[in-house]
């Protein structure tokens, strides 16, 4: 057996097996090795069944009677039926397109039993737990309650997807951790590096992350993986800094009067957090290699006006006259005459947004700011392309041709563009191309930057921004190329919203408060959960309110006479694009949508939102959803419905009143709940392993020192072979934008 050999090459699988693991992204024995469990069960914490509650995830030991199969009430699903007995009561089984397992356990089977705990109609039950036939109740379980309980009992529990259990990839990995594979796997991590840190080598951490004997051991594997992820994200992100800084890049100086002069231009007065924004972008443009900028703050804090004074640096300044002096990037010394700057032209710009309308609402932005200075402002979007001003019209944009808007961008001529992915196409080519901005940056991937930066020779100056509030743990981790700048005051006059937390005897009251603010002609978003009424046979259907179902009983029960509109993330782009008007524009009152609105476009008038089931998101999420409302001077309102009323989720909820802003809830939120329900996988790319280790602040200083520390002494890693062939096959790019 060895690393790079397919899984199916080792074991006997079902096609449902194969699409399983499939869907994991697990394809060779290196995957399935490196798979670790997400847990450990013990029989120390087994729960009795009086004991168990809505949602708890369930270890239970007993004995297993009255199987049989049957079909579901609604749909004639095939099930299978059982009830599970222990010393202090029972409790149903029900297994969903699972009949077979009636047929698999003999009555009166003593058992284990693990999966999630439902509730209908008050009656508590099973849905579709693993459930596994023992000969005889563990020690301290049952029958033996009282008996002394075995502490070296321990079972790792991993991740399942319909068609591979747990158990599945239990007797899969002990027998690939008997075939001698180990023998063969490097390790990767300095010796020096283990040692200062007292972590255990590869192959003992494997051996202790799949069959601890204690939990000592399991603690210390796990430890060590999530040091050596954070280590590699810091070394390859490190490294890509060290070298995207090699490069020349433009000279951008501004005096303090011209910046002065642009932002009393502003409709409003600056904030301290934004001055002190831009003054710290214009100190990195006069540095002498290209800036890389997180900006992060929170949704109405800013960031588009930071944006605008630093684009106006950068326009405002002429190209260097001589080719030799562009290819060296920055003036040189006086007397050699290549510093000189042309007496036209302009450096450019380019701006990318996720979406369209977003794109249009910086593309309109930006013609507010810069159109007394009469330069040429472009958009590039899927749709379409604009320009402004028209020569028919100087105080408007103009549609034009994709192929003239790209003419114009290769020339110089157009200063500033504007789009969505359509700008890292490669037939948009910039003549100058001194600074990139992207917007809502987590949307965008790694290559995806990497694209736009790679347009020239020389390094444009970059800078993400972001309003997802990130624990600064984890923006030191997938953020390691970037300097943090924070924007944590909101503008002068904003008030803060009125956050409300409604339990179900209250929404009356509530509805009517937001009909009188309606009366004033406000719009209202409303946040579900999920998109689809959910089948009702399903654990997770209950109390989960969907976009679908909502919008119908708002327009029949509570708002009859107003225009309601939905949103969520199966509609198309177009479709999508057409409601956020038709919402902006005021032709919809009340918009039903998912959290797709995270980033969404600006409604000044919409200052009323109600967020249903809130205990199913995140507080970081919470507090960007509700940060919809607060585009204008006008008092907002947010109103977070909740149906769990246990006291550690009123707690959680309860912080959204009294947290001062988005970081310091996502520094309460990764207390809380953990960085895995946070911020997983998906968004980031990164695993659950090494984001429950990113909780820990000191590891990940350590790993971002030592992996420093490497890349300053040696760029290319040549005394260290074995990091630069685990950075360079790392294919599993992480999610940094």
């Amino acid at each position: 057996m060895k690393l790079k050999d397919l899984i199916v090459g080792h074991f006997r699988l079902a096609e449902q097996q194969k699409r399983a693991l499939h869907k994991l992204g697990l394809v060779t024995i290196s995957d399935l090795l490196f798979n670790f469990p997400v847990r450990y069960g013990d029989v120390a914490q087994f729960k009795n069944i009086t004991d168990l509650q809505k949602d708890d995830l369930a270890l239970i030991y007993g004995k297993v009677t009255g199987l049989k199969t049957s079909r579901a009430f609604r749909k004639k699903i095939p099930m299978a039926e059982a009830t599970l007995e222990d010393e202090s009561g029972k409790i149903k089984i029900i297994w969903f397109h699972q009949p077979y397992i009636a047929k698999m356990l003999p009555e009166d089977s003593f058992v284990k039993v693990e999966g999630k705990v439902g509730e209908r109609k008050g009656v508590l039950y099973l849905t579709n737990p693993e459930i596994e036939k023992i000969d005889k109740l563990p020690v301290g379980v049952g029958n033996s309650l009282f008996g002394k309980k075995d502490n070296n009992f321990a079972y790792p529990v991993y991740a399942e997807t319909r068609g591979i259990t747990s158990k599945w990839f239990y007797h899969a990995l002990q027998k690939v951790l008997k075939s001698g594979i180990l023998e063969i796997i490097t390790e990767p991590i300095p010796t020096e590096l283990l040692e200062k840190y007292n972590l255990p080598g590869i192959k003992t951490s494997l051996i202790w992350i799949h069959a601890p004997q204690k939990e000592v051991d399991s603690i210390s594997a796990r430890k060590r993986f999530a040091f050596q992820e954070i280590f590699f994200i810091q070394l390859e992100k490190y490294k890509e800094r060290k070298k995207y800084e090699e490069k020349p890049s433009f000279a951008i100086e501004k005096s303090a009067k011209e910046m002065n002069d642009f932002i009393k231009r502003f409709p409003f007065k600056a904030t301290n957090a934004q001055s002190k924004a831009v003054n710290i972008i214009l100190e990195d443009f006069a540095k002498p290699h290209a800036m890389s900028r997180l900006l992060e703050g929170d949704v109405g804090s800013g960031k588009t006006a930071v944006a605008a004074a630093t684009v106006y640096a950068v326009t405002t300044t002429r190209p260097l006259k001589h080719v030799e002096s562009k290819v060296l990037g920055r003036p040189s010394a006086p007397a050699d005459g290549l510093a000189e700057r042309q007496d036209f032209g302009n450096l450019q710009t380019a701006y990318m947004a996720p979406t369209e309308i977003l794109a249009e609402q910086h593309f309109d932005s930006f013609i507010k700011y810069f159109a007394y200075l009469n330069i040429n402002i472009g958009l590039i979007t899927g749709s379409g392309c604009k320009k402004f001003p028209s020569k028919l019209h100087p105080t408007q944009a103009t549609d034009i041709s994709r192929a003239q808007l790209l003419k114009w961008v290769e020339n110089g001529e157009i200063p500033i563009l504007v789009g969505t992915h359509a700008l890292i196409q490669k037939s948009v080519q910039f003549k100058n191309l001194a600074y990139i901005i992207i917007d809502e940056q987590h949307r965008f991937g790694v290559r995806q930057r990497q694209q736009l930066r790679k347009k020239d020779d020389i390094s444009p100056h970059l800078l993400s921004m972001t309003a997802t509030p990130i624990p600064r743990t984890l923006a030191l981790t997938i953020y390691g190329d970037l300097d943090l700048t924070l924007l944590d005051e909101m503008p002068h006059g904003r008030k803060p919203v009125i956050t409300e937390i409604v339990l179900p005897n209250e929404r009356e009251k509530t509805y009517t408060k937001i009909k009188e603010e309606m009366a004033k002609g406000r719009q209202l978003y409303v946040i579900c959960p999920r998109i689809f009424e959910p089948d009702p046979l399903k654990e997770t259907a209950l109390n989960v309110k969907s976009v679908t179902e909502e919008a119908e009983r708002l327009n029949r029960d509570i708002f009859p006479n107003k225009n309601i509109g939905i949103l969520h993330s199966k509609m198309s782009s177009n479709d999508k694009e057409k409601m956020m008007l038709a919402f902006k524009n005021a032709e919809v009152d009340i918009l039903v949508a998912t959290s797709v609105v995270e980033v969404g476009v600006n409604v000044p008038n919409a200052t009323l939102i109600i967020i249903e089931g809130a205990e199913r998101f995140g507080l970081a999420q919470l507090h960007q959803l509700r940060g919809r409302v607060i585009r204008s001077n006008d008092q907002a309102y947010c109103f977070v419905f909740s149906d769990t009323k246990t006291a550690k989720t009123f707690e959680r909820l309860k912080a959204l009143k009294t947290a001062k802003n988005g970081f310091e809830l996502a520094e309460f939120d990764l207390a809380q709940r953990g960085a895995g329900e946070l911020y997983g996988r998906k968004q980031w790319g990164i695993s659950d392993l090494a984001m429950e280790g990113i909780k820990n602040i000191k590891m990940v200083e350590a790993a971002r020192l030592e992996a420093h520390k490497i890349v300053d002494t040696d760029p290319e890693l040549e005394n260290y072979p074995l990091l630069q062939e685990k950075i360079t096959s790392r294919d599993n790019k992480i999610h940094f934008e």
